[in-house]
């Protein structure tokens, strides 16, 4: 499963300036919604979810990752959101969620097939593994660094 296949160019919002996890959602999930990936209820039903299973991921360094998503009856068809913070907002973490974790990007999941969560979910694990790529994705200023950024991670990890 390539990010790249599913990622929304009109979905990427680069050097957000957000208050809060609830406001980067929002403006992701809208986003989603006018290019008519998602339902109406896909914002509402990810920021329930993301308050009683959250996804803020620390990755050890500076910058920390968050990896919203919902239920596939909210979604119209597959993709992905992706913010770029231009100040960290806090999401709570994923393993201990009473511990807030600062985050810089966030990828918000819509995917309308069960399984396709997880195998995402790996794949967007592999990306925040990539220091280098994390740099150059916080650095883009149009879509088409981030796209190149990824097209280029993915041919030296070897997917198509």
């Amino acid at each position: 499963m390539s990010l790249t296949k599913y990622l929304v160019e009109s979905a990427i919002c680069l050097q957000m300036d957000a208050e809060n996890s609830t406001e980067v959602i929002r403006q992701l999930g809208q986003r989603l919604i006018d290019a008519g990936l998602v339902k109406e209820s896909f914002i509402d039903a990810a920021l329930t979810r993301e308050s009683s299973l959250p996804t803020g991921l620390p990755l050890g360094g500076e910058i920390n990752a968050a990896i919203p998503h919902t239920d596939i009856e909210h979604v119209i068809h597959s993709g992905v959101a992706l913010a770029t913070l231009n100040k960290p907002v806090v999401f709570q973490n994923m393993v201990s969620p009473d511990e807030a974790v600062e985050v810089r990007i966030v990828f918000l999941l819509a995917l309308e097939e069960p399984h396709a969560q997880i195998e995402m979910l790996q794949e967007v694990a592999g990306v925040l593994q990539d220091s280098e790529l994390l740099q150059r994705l916080l650095a883009a200023t149009d879509t088409k660094e981030v796209m190149s950024a990824f097209s280029q991670a993915e041919k030296q990890a070897g997917i198509h």
